[in-house]
């Protein structure tokens, strides 16, 4: 879809529209061009599948799991290897209809700058990273759960690229605004908000867990509370520094995808919506359309950190 109206700026990129397709839901880009009446130009931006320094099998099955209002999946970032990635699957896509933007993920500090170094020499136009990943250095404990280690990582990427940086952070946290904050003194240009929550469903005859891997990520409609929270309290933090965020978690109808632009986002992530409407996209820039005129607006950009706060009554028992 081409409107001048749904255009935005991100991190100095222009986007057609203010969608963005999640990492790990359209594979390298490909994988959606095959569905009759879907195209690319209905997005902003892909995110390409999370790579690693080198190729990775992913997790034993089962690795997706659908649960109610949501998808459990541990896929375990199975990846052909940043190599693979730049020499076989870049010179396949077609970077005129969007915006590819790779996503980089990895168990040390070390591999983090290895594959940015190797993106920055790429026609990528932007890098996320994945910041969720256990650092096997440190006894498994994610990067993205500790403040000071997120820094740390986005320290190590900025130094080995150029490109536009937008690092995904992780809910599984005890507070996501000082995350974003330590995050942006670091280097980040963009942030997207929010990744999976961590969960598990048990299959009671075996008493097992179904995931293979134990616990998955939750994404889906029944995280979108959650997300907007989230969206919201780093909003606070990035408006001041001009950073702007990508929105997502559970959207899945125009509607959503405006709850996420008023809360603080600038663009928005599409996900498991694409699992079982692979031309959601363009249902929701109409959607989006629609209300810029019944709202008078002129473009996606004067949505955005537009909410309007209840004014709060005194506290009475802790309700």
């Amino acid at each position: 879809m081409s409107d001048p109206r749904l255009a935005v700026d991100f991190c100095g990129l222009k986007f057609r529209t203010p969608l963005v397709l999640l990492s790990g839901c359209v594979g390298f880009g490909e994988e959606y061009t095959r569905v009759e009446g879907f195209s690319n130009r209905d997005a902003g931006a892909i995110c390409l599948k999370g790579t690693t320094g080198s190729a990775r099998p992913g997790n034993a099955p089962h690795r997706v799991y659908e649960t109610p209002g949501g998808m459990l999946n541990a896929i375990g970032l199975q990846n052909p290897g940043v190599d693979q990635v730049i020499s076989g699957i870049l010179p396949q896509l077609d970077f005129e209809e969007t915006r590819f933007i790779a996503n980089v993920s990895g168990s040390t500090l070390e591999e983090y700058e290895e594959v940015t170094r190797k993106f920055d020499d790429s026609p990528i136009d932007a890098i996320e990273i994945n910041i969720s990943c256990p650092n096997v250095k440190e006894g498994g404990v994610a990067f993205g759960n500790d403040p000071e280690m997120s820094a740390r990582v986005v320290e190590i990427c900025r130094k080995a690229t150029d490109k536009p940086l937008i690092t995904k952070l992780s809910p599984n946290q005890t507070d996501i605004a000082y995350n974003a904050k330590r995050c942006i003194e670091a280097g980040t240009d963009g942030l997207a908000v929010i990744n999976t929550l961590m969960g598990m469903a048990i299959d009671i005859e075996s008493r097992s867990p179904v995931i293979g891997n134990n616990q998955g990520g939750l994404s889906g409609p029944a995280i979108k509370p959650v997300a907007l929270l989230k969206v919201h309290q780093v909003y606070q933090v990035a408006s001041a520094h001009g950073i702007p965020i990508i929105g997502q978690g559970g959207v899945t109808s125009a509607e959503d995808a405006l709850e996420f632009l008023i809360a603080g986002a600038s663009a928005v992530g599409i996900g498991t919506a694409l699992f079982y409407d692979p031309l959601i996209c363009n249902k929701i820039n109409t959607g989006i359309l629609d209300y810029l005129e019944r709202q008078q607006l002129a473009e996606v950009g004067q949505i955005t950190g537009s909410l309007r706060l209840n004014e709060l009554s005194p506290p009475t028992c802790g309700c």
